[in-house]
């Protein structure tokens, strides 16, 4: 019997089936009776989506994601917070403390500087999952000195944790941090920290905010004790109490409310429906007829309002005692939007820079805002928001500041100082991109637009300095340290001095140039000799 060679076997099948499905057919029926019908192959995903065809494929995936900032005062406790929401997702094996006896430090201060301060400079961005929904997270600088960083952040996220310190309250740069929060329309949730510390009262902290930051707040939890006291948290719209157990705190275990505390659960969680019930007409109804509110109920008000900036619900615990930080990233879940949720507007330069409001859909045209840029080791990391569409690994896009277009080279997702690499990235995600040209505040589109993002505020810098290199010999690493600074931080300024011919450096205050002028002699290894303050 003959046999065929092996590789002419495929060919064989390929022109068969090939030419049986390139015939024409009337009919689908004369198909079927010919016996000559093609089988598609589905997908998972093809499936689902054939099962209702009215909801687009990436629905569930955009309301799955959340993308959220931590922002407060000094030392509240922002970045022990991102270590156990990281430890508790899984992102990391083992919990380091900022300024730990071990010497790691913490995972988002990646520079040695934070690690030996133990501050946050730069602003970092992780991602994590919790519950089958994905999280971004950017973790802030606490000082008002970096605060172009926390600007940045907010210009770019959906939603945000307000860090309120159970013994300081409400202090001077939870203000400024809240107002920046106000200025970028972002919902946010306060998280009352450090109730485990000598002082705690969180129910002072609360007046505080309502006043001083005239917040519409109420507490969605209640302590169970205070001070070394504190055991767990009540959940005033679930009716539980929750205790955290284990070496980490990562085993919660749910329990009735003790009988002690009946009193006190009642009296907080009637003024949490009574002040949601003021911002939501839904609640109010229900309220006002005395009808019983479910915790369903109760939770989607919470919902409604605190999306619409109306409301601001209050979390409580203590990050550093491992207590209180599984709840709240329920209630990120719960209580902050999805992309598709907020009202994003991008300006059309064909139209005389017409307010266009973005539907923030993987289905229109790629708008992506360069909001942070860094040098990496493998030369400049552009931070971007993607608002609308997909951008893929090799696409060419085309920066709308300048007109020019730039092929994607190299797409990553950052885990503060690790990267990973991606194929693409729809709406509503935060990526990175190597090797693009450009400045903090650019807009890329695919072409099909010419739509710029509004840009962010940058305050003016306060403060100036007069520094110039030791050694004349390293002028050139001092001018490249000098213009890399400039392209990173928008807040530092670079000047010349007419009378004496010294260069100035101006930013927003003295600890902002004195890290510069370390980071210059660490990472340009030249030595500068720094004149007065001005």
């Amino acid at each position: 019997m003959a046999r065929f060679p092996r590789s002419a076997v495929p060919r064989l099948l390929y022109t068969f089936f090939s030419s049986k499905t390139r015939r024409f057919y009337p009919s689908p029926t004369a198909a079927l009776l010919l016996g000559n019908f093609e089988v598609r192959q589905f997908s998972a995903g093809n499936v689902a989506r054939a099962k209702d065809a009215k909801e687009p494929w990436w629905k569930e995936s955009m309301e799955r994601l959340r993308n959220i900032g931590i922002s407060a005062h000094i030392d509240s406790g922002k970045t022990t917070l991102t270590e156990r929401i990281l430890y508790y997702t899984g992102r990391i094996h083992e919990i380091h403390e900022v300024r730990g006896k071990d010497g790691v430090g913490a995972k988002m201060d990646s520079m040695d500087l934070e690690r030996e301060k133990g501050i946050t400079i730069q602003s970092a961005a992780t991602y994590c999952t919790w519950k089958d929904y994905q999280i971004n997270i950017i973790d802030t600088p606490g000082h008002v000195d970096f605060t172009i960083e926390v600007e940045r952040a907010l210009r770019v996220l959906d939603g945000a944790i307000l860090v309120l310190c159970s013994v300081g309250g409400v202090q001077s740069q939870s203000i400024t941090v809240d107002r920046q929060m106000r200025r970028y329309e972002v919902p946010r949730l306060a998280f009352i920290n450090k109730l485990d510390r000598m002082g705690s009262d969180p129910w002072k902290v609360l007046n505080q905010a309502r006043s001083k930051l005239r917040h519409h707040s109420a507490a969605v939890q209640v302590p169970i004790g205070l001070e070394e006291n504190f055991q767990g948290l009540i959940d005033l719209v679930q009716l539980k109490a929750y205790y955290f157990h284990g070496s980490s705190g990562e085993k919660v275990v749910a329990e009735e409310i003790p009988a002690d505390m009946d009193a006190i659960v009642a009296e907080k969680r009637r003024e949490l429906i009574e002040m949601v019930s003021e911002v939501d007409d839904k609640l109010a109804e229900a309220f006002l007829n005395d009808e019983p509110i479910s915790s369903v109920d109760l939770e989607e008000a919470v919902r409604r309002a605190t999306i619409a900036r109306k409301f601001v619900p209050v979390f409580m615990g203590s990050a550093f005692k491992n207590k209180g930080v599984q709840p709240l990233l329920d209630g990120v879940l719960s209580y902050l939007p999805c992309p598709i949720e907020v009202s994003n507007y991008a300006l059309d330069q064909t139209k005389n820079e017409v307010k266009v409001m973005l539907p923030g859909t993987p289905d229109g045209p790629l708008v992506a805002l360069a909001f942070k840029l860094e040098e990496g080791r493998f030369g400049q990391l552009t931070y971007l928001r993607v608002y609308e569409g997909v951008i893929r690994k090799g696409d060419f896009i085309v920066n709308i500041n300048t007109g020019k277009k730039i092929k994607v080279p190299r797409l990553v997702r950052m885990h503060s100082d690790e990267m990973e690499d991606i194929q693409e990235a729809h709406a509503g995600q935060i990526v990175a991109v190597f090797g693009v040209d450009c400045t903090s505040g650019d807009t890329f589109t695919n072409g099909s637009v010419k739509y710029t993002m509004t840009s962010m505020s940058v305050p003016e810098p306060v403060m100036s300095l007069a520094v110039q290199p030791v050694s004349k010999d390293s002028g050139g690493q001092f001018s490249k340290a000098l213009n890399r600074f400039q392209r990173e931080d928008p807040t530092f300024h670079v000047g010349l001095d007419a009378e004496s011919g010294q260069t100035i450096i101006s930013g927003m205050g003295e600890l902002h140039l004195d890290i510069y002028v370390e980071r210059i002699r660490r990472e340009y290894k030249v030595d500068a000799t720094v004149g007065n303050l001005v």
